[in-house]
């Protein structure tokens, strides 16, 4: 990735500005979770996505806005138990 001047933004800087991009120990829930939190927050963001999906939905935009918000908390269940390397 660079910066419009057309210098390149090295990885770690990179990685501090965006906490979904991850890292080498990241496991596949953390990040499938990050993914549907940015997704879900960004539907609750755009009022255009929010109102088609109540349409879509037949419910009211409140509704769907306090669903999205409440899948926010855990989009993908309870995390797996962590394996101990002993």
């Amino acid at each position: 990735m660079s910066t419009p001047g057309g210098a390149s933004i090295p990885p770690e800087q990179l990685k501090a500005r965006y906490i979904g991009t991850g890292h080498a120990d990241i496991t596949k829930h953390e990040w499938i979770t990050n993914q549907h939190r940015d997704t879900y927050a960004s539907h609750v963001g755009h009022y255009d996505q929010l109102s088609y999906y109540a349409v879509a939905q037949n419910d009211s935009i409140a509704r769907v806005r306090l669903q999205f918000l409440e899948k926010i908390y855990q989009p993908c269940g309870v995390p797996p138990a962590k394996k101990d390397s002993a």
